[in-house]
Formats: structure tokens, C-alpha cells, sequence
């Protein structure tokens, strides 16, 4: 028994031999690094699926004229095709949980791709309005699955002390991908910019073969009504449009836009896991309130005949800070939050409700942009701001910190 209880606790002379002690250590370090191996392996080939999304999203603004011009679409029209993404990414976002517990994690991400392939070659040979939104739906139907895969299927296979700047390339590789679209979509036409989009789609099909399935998945809630309530999808889809409006060239604006967000996105990723979830959910909700107001203020101004040599200035400016705000918190936190709080007999029917309010939401605002600015574009960012600051309220008083707590500690903190 004094034996036992001395190998229970690492006492054991045999076991404390210098030769014996350095292979064990030796082992283990093998076990851990090939172990990390898969897991960096894994998540590149997982947000594969996440610079698919971006690239999808990312379509819409730099291709805007040049569909309208080619095609003949109205205002209304082209509306439709920039939103009707949203529409199929709700129906996505309804089936996600069903389809990722009925074929797996790693299938439904294969479906997804399929799907946003056909939609992609859709586009490319579209003639007309319709067939244009055909292929949109199906690529919002395809993301809408991969937004609610990708991010928890990271999280259930990264240990925690990497589960916050895993889970954040999830968001990292969507602005990439919106940033490679909108600098791409300076330089190519629309026909030539869909064709590109099927490359990470093929990448994360193949990619498959040579990873695992997911252990495990949870998800969270709360954040994505002010996420997307808060107008991103408005400044995403129809940042070309703002520009303009302002009287700042919409090609320069967009590369602005692209380079920041990448670069504050890369910033967030190497901050989650040190300032924690919270401190950079209220900096970034301070900022989106900030950057929508700076809007509303340029646009004021230009109805007023006030200070129109501001005008272009602030627009700039608040396109920039609200998608670096957005980029550093607000984009990746509420996703990384989401996979740390739901408890697991939840995670079907709470991740689908929790990514079809997400989308729900980006259709609402991304729909309803140009006609809020049909009735004015400064009230649009006036109210854009009032939701980012009801949202600070939110995070303030609701939001938990999950930094460094395992999933279960987690479970127990709420639970209480």
C-alpha cells in the first residue's frame, strides 16, 4: 500500500531514474507537439470554410457597377441580389444543427462547399436577375451552414489554452476573404471575381480527406442580435455605395477598408487570450457606436450643406473605425463565446436558433439599408449607433468572461 500510494504520487525510485524520467518527457513532447500538429492542421483546413464565407460576402460591393451596368439591374433589384444571400443563409442557419448532427461536421462543411460551388458557377453564367439570385441564394445557403460549423468544430478541437486565437482565425479568414474579394474586385470583373471564389471551396473538399471529425460542439447566444443589428452587414455589402455617396473614390475606400480589417483582425486574435472576452467586446462595441456615428455626422452634414470639405473625411473615417472595431472584438468574440456556453444536450437546437438570429439579423440590415437611406442615410447610422450602445449595456451587465476557464467550468459557472 506505502508502495501504491508512493507511485500514485511520482515517489517511486524506479520511476524517479534519470533515464526512465527522460524518455517519459520525451514522449510526452512528442505526444503534445504531434498532437498540436493536427490541431493547427485541422483548423487551416477548417477556415478554409471561413475565407469561403468572407469571400461570398465580400462579393456584393466591389461588383456592384459592374453588374448593374452589364446586366441592367435597378437599385431594387440589385438590392434583392445583395440580400437574397441572407435568405439563404437563414434557411442554412435553420438546418445547420440538424445537418452537422446528421452527417457530421466534416459532411456538413462538404455539403456546404458543393453547394456554394453551384452557386458561384451560377453567377459566372447568369444573364439576368434571376438566375443572378439563384446562384446568390445557394451561396448563402452554403455559408449559412459553414458560419455555424466552422467556428464550433474549431472549438471542440483545440485544447483551451488555444481555444480563443483558434476560434478567432475563424474571423480572421473571413476578412481575408472579404479583403481579397473587394482588392480583386478592383481589377477583374464580376464574372472572372466568381470564379475565384470556387478555389476555397475545393481547398476545404480536399482538405477533409486528411483530418479528423469533431468531438464535440457548444454554442452561445446573446451577442449576435448586436452584432449584426449594429449595421456591419451595411457597410460590407454597400461600402462602394457609402463611399461614393460621400464623395470619397470607392476603390481606394475599399482597399482602405481591406487592409485594416486584417491587420486589427491578426491584433484581436493575439489579444483575446490575454486582455480576455469581455475588455474586448466593450472596446470594440465603444468603437462601432463611435464609427456609426462619425457617419451619421458625414452624412448630416451633406444634407445640411454643412462643412462639405468634412464630409468625405468623416465618412472615411467612420468606415474605418467601425470595421476596425468590428474586426477587433465584435466580429470573432460573440463566435468564440458561442462555442464556450451552451451545454452539449443543447448544442443542435441552440446552434441553429443562435446562427439563424445571427442571419436573421445581417438579411434584416443588409435589406433594409437602402431604403433607411432612401429616407435618410445619416438617421440610418444614427440608429446603427443607438443599438452598438445599448449593446455596450449588454455586454456590461450579461456577458460572462470565459478567458482561461475550461468549458466545463464554464457550464458550472452559469449553471449557478
Amino acid at each position: 500500500m506505502a508502495r501504491n500510494r508512493e507511485v500514485e504520487h511520482g515517489n517511486d525510485v524506479f520511476m524517479s531514474q534519470p533515464l526512465m524520467g527522460t524518455q517519459s518527457e520525451e514522449t510526452e513532447s512528442h505526444v503534445k507537439h504531434k498532437g498540436l500538429r493536427m490541431v493547427l492542421l485541422t483548423t487551416s483546413v477548417a477556415v478554409c470554410g471561413s475565407f469561403e464565407f468572407g469571400s461570398c460576402v465580400g462579393y456584393s460591393a466591389p461588383t456592384q457597377f459592374g453588374i448593374m451596368k452589364d446586366i441592367g439591374l435597378s437599385l431594387t433589384e440589385y438590392s434583392v441580389f445583395g440580400s437574397i444571400l441572407n435568405i439563404g443563409a437563414v434557411i442554412g442557419a435553420m438546418t445547420s444543427g440538424h445537418v452537422a448532427d446528421f452527417i457530421g461536421r466534416k459532411g456538413a462543411m462538404r455539403m456546404s462547399s458543393t453547394i456554394c460551388i453551384l452557386g458561384w458557377l451560377w453567377i459566372y453564367l447568369s444573364r439576368g436577375a434571376v438566375s443572378l439570385d439563384i446562384g446568390r441564394f445557394l451561396m448563402g445557403y452554403g455559408i449559412g451552414i459553414l458560419s455555424y460549423v466552422v467556428p464550433v468544430f474549431i472549438a471542440e478541437i483545440t485544447p483551451k489554452n488555444l481555444r480563443g486565437a483558434l476560434a478567432t482565425a475563424n474571423q480572421l479568414l473571413i476578412v481575408i476573404g472579404i479583403s481579397v474579394s473587394f482588392t480583386l474586385g478592383a481589377f477583374l470583373t464580376w464574372r472572372a471575381l466568381a470564379l475565384i471564389g470556387i478555389v476555397p471551396c475545393i481547398l476545404l473538399i480536399v482538405g477533409l480527406q486528411f483530418i479528423p471529425e469533431s468531438p464535440r460542439w457548444l454554442v452561445g447566444v446573446g451577442l449576435m442580435v448586436f452584432q449584426q443589428l449594429g449595421g456591419i452587414n451595411a457597410i460590407v455589402f454597400y461600402a462602394s455605395q457609402i463611399f461614393a455617396s460621400a464623395g470619397f473614390p470607392p476603390k481606394v475606400g475599399n482597399i482602405l477598408y481591406s487592409l485594416l480589417q486584417v491587420v486589427v483582425t491578426a491584433l484581436g486574435a493575439s489579444l483575446i487570450d490575454r486582455a480576455g472576452r469581455r475588455p474586448l467586446l466593450l472596446v470594440s462595441a465603444s468603437g462601432l457606436f463611435l464609427g456609426s456615428f462619425l457617419l451619421g455626422i458625414s452624412f448630416y452634414l451633406k444634407a445640411s450643406q454643412l462643412s462639405l470639405n468634412w464630409v468625405p473625411v468623416l465618412a472615411l473615417s467612420g468606415v474605418l473605425v467601425y470595421i476596425g472595431s468590428f474586426s477587433v472584438g465584435m466580429g470573432a468574440v460573440p463566435w468564440v463565446i458561442m462555442s464556450e456556453i451552451f451545454p452539449i444536450n443543447l448544442k443542435g437546437i441552440a446552434g441553429s436558433l443562435v446562427t439563424l438570429v445571427n442571419w436573421l439579423g445581417s438579411w434584416l440590415v443588409s435589406y433594409t439599408f437602402n431604403f433607411l437611406s432612401v429616407w435618410s442615410t445619416y438617421g440610418a447610422f444614427f440608429v446603427y449607433s443607438a443599438i452598438c450602445a445599448i449593446g455596450i449595456g449588454f455586454i456590461f451587465k450579461v456577458v460572462p468572461e470565459t478567458k482561461g476557464r475550461t468549458l466545463e467550468e464554464i457550464q458550472a459557472s452559469m449553471n449557478s
